[in-house]
């Protein structure tokens, strides 16, 4: 990056008063903030300038509340079906679709 830019980057930190980091440090960032949010992997790779979705599994770090949201929403699909309340069994029991009985 020329000086010119380094020097812009840097005032422009230290006016906002954000605490001063690596350029590419920042691409990771914004890479892992995209996948918390959800953004679909073709609107990352608009937004951040890739051609390859190699490049997602390189800048996107998969932080520890990711799969733990992954694990309740599978849950949520799996056990909330299971509780439907219109399935009613013989002693008007909320039933399962997952009963063996």
């Amino acid at each position: 990056m020329p000086s010119t830019d380094y020097d812009a980057r840097k005032r422009l930190l230290a006016d906002a008063r954000v605490r001063d980091g690596r350029l590419h440090d920042a691409r990771h960032t914004a890479a892992t903030v995209l996948l918390i949010l959800g953004v679909p992997e073709r609107a990352v790779m608009q937004i951040m300038g890739w051609s390859s979705t190699a490049m997602a599994a390189r800048y996107q770090n998969v932080t520890g509340g990711i799969p733990a949201d992954v694990a309740q929403r599978v849950g949520g699909l799996v056990w909330d079906v299971a509780k439907e309340p219109d399935e009613s069994g013989a002693d008007g029991s909320a039933g399962s679709r997952w009963d063996c009985r």
